[in-house]
C-alpha cells in the first residue's frame, strides 16, 4: 500500500496501522502518529502534531498542537506540552527524583513545555522544571534548573550559553536591554522567568 492510500482526509488524524493507541486518547485533526508510537488511554494531543516511531506517551499527558515528537521519545505522566515545541530523538523526562524500583507512592513531578521551546536530541529534562517559550536546549544538555525565554541552554548540567530569536538567531543586547534579530523580531530583557520578552 502506498503513503497516499493511507494518508488521512483533510480535517482527520492519521494513525499508522503498526502504532498502538488505546480507547479514550484525545486526537486532534491532522495529527500523524506512525509506526511503533504507544499512546496510552487519557492523553489529549492537539492538532498538526507529528508523532514519530517509537514514542510513548503516556495516559496523564497534555500536548498543545503543532507539535514534534521525534523517534525515541517517551513523555510520561505529568508532563504538558504546550503549541509549536519540537523534540528531538531520544530525549529523556523525568517523572520521579527519588526513583526506586516497584515504590508506588512515589510523588510524580511534572515538567511544562512553554510554546515554541525545543528540545536537543538526546538531552535530558529533569522533572519538577519549566522550559521556557522559545528556549532551546542543546543535544546532549542535562537540564537541572528552569530555563527562561528564549534562552539557549547547553552542557552538563546546562548553562546558559546565549539568547536566541524564535526564528533560532543569537541575539544581542544593547545597553537600553533591548535586542533587534534580523528577522524582524525585537526583544527586551526582564521576562518573568529571568529571561527576555518580544517587543
Amino acid at each position: 500500500m502506498s503513503n497516499l492510500e493511507v494518508m488521512p482526509k483533510p480535517d482527520s488524524f492519521f494513525i499508522h496501522p503498526q502504532a498502538l493507541v488505546d480507547d479514550g486518547v484525545s486526537i486532534g485533526a491532522r495529527t500523524r502518529v506512525w509506526a511503533f508510537a504507544h499512546i496510552l488511554k487519557g492523553a489529549v494531543i492537539g492538532e498538526e502534531c507529528n508523532i514519530c516511531d517509537h514514542t510513548l506517551i503516556e495516559g496523564k499527558v497534555e500536548i498543545a498542537n503543532r507539535v514534534t515528537l521525534k523517534c525515541g521519545v517517551y513523555l510520561w505522566d505529568g508532563m504538558v506540552v504546550e503549541d509549536d515545541v519540537f523534540i528531538g530523538p531520544n530525549a529523556t523526562f523525568v517523572n520521579d527524583l527519588r526513583p526506586r524500583s516497584g515504590n508506588r507512592n512515589f510523588e510524580l513531578v511534572p515538567t511544562l513545555l512553554r510554546t515554541g521551546c525545543s528540545i536537543g536530541a538526546n538531552a535530558t529534562i529533569l522533572g519538577r522544571l519549566t522550559v521556557g517559550q522559545y528556549a532551546m536546549v542543546a543535544a546532549g544538555a542535562v537540564v537541572t534548573r528552569d530555563v527562561p525565554a528564549y534562552a539557549l541552554v547547553v552542557g552538563n548540567p546546562a548553562r546558559f550559553r546565549d539568547w536566541v530569536c524564535q526564528c533560532t538567531k543569537k541575539l544581542f543586547f544593547a545597553k537600553d536591554c533591548t535586542a533587534s534579530c534580523s528577522c524582524g523580531r525585537r526583544y527586551r530583557l526582564g521576562g518573568e522567568d529571568g529571561g527576555c520578552l518580544a517587543a
